[in-house]
């Protein structure tokens, strides 16, 4: 298989429509592979692209850029992906996103009552955050952020 044919940092920010600093910041990241010309200058495989926009959508649906970068690890740098690789890739992403579905319609079904900091019905945190102990954590819901990471990070080992 001939090696992919590469492009300059401007092409992958118009193909994208975002900015050469962002595609060099992603790739000071890790997040998309380069390599460096004789002259110095970053060079990509064209397949950059759609990595830059699966990043991109990521982003939006609020993943991190290490969550990205996680899933991204993936894919061969060596190579364009192959629907195979994009396959599985999206695989563990749904599960990703099953795991968020859950997260937020279990807040939905409990926005009614407790969220897990301890503020909306002190007779149902007794149980789960006895004398406000999860406080010590941290400010914010404590509970609900382990259960939306945990479930990250159960469905990122399968």
């Amino acid at each position: 298989m001939a090696p992919e044919p590469l492009v300059s940092i401007g092409f992958i920010a118009k193909r994208t429509g975002n900015a050469v600093s962002l595609i060099r910041y992603y790739a000071n990241e890790g997040l998309i592979p380069f390599v460096r010309t004789s002259g110095g200058n970053r060079a990509f495989p064209r397949s950059v692209i759609r990595r830059v926009s699966f990043i991109l959508i990521a982003q939006n649906m609020g993943y991190s850029l290490a969550q990205i970068k996680s899933l991204l690890s993936t894919l061969p740098d060596s190579r364009t992906p192959t629907q195979d690789d994009w396959t599985k890739l999206s695989t563990v992403f749904n599960q990703h996103i099953d795991a968020k579905i859950a997260a937020l319609t279990s807040l939905k079904t409990s926005l009614e009552g407790c969220i897990g900091c301890g503020c909306l019905s002190l007779e149902r945190c007794r149980l789960y955050n006895n004398d406000d102990k999860v406080a010590a954590r941290g400010s914010g819901a404590q509970l609900l952020d382990d259960n939306v990471q945990s479930q990250f990070l159960i469905s990122n080992k399968k």
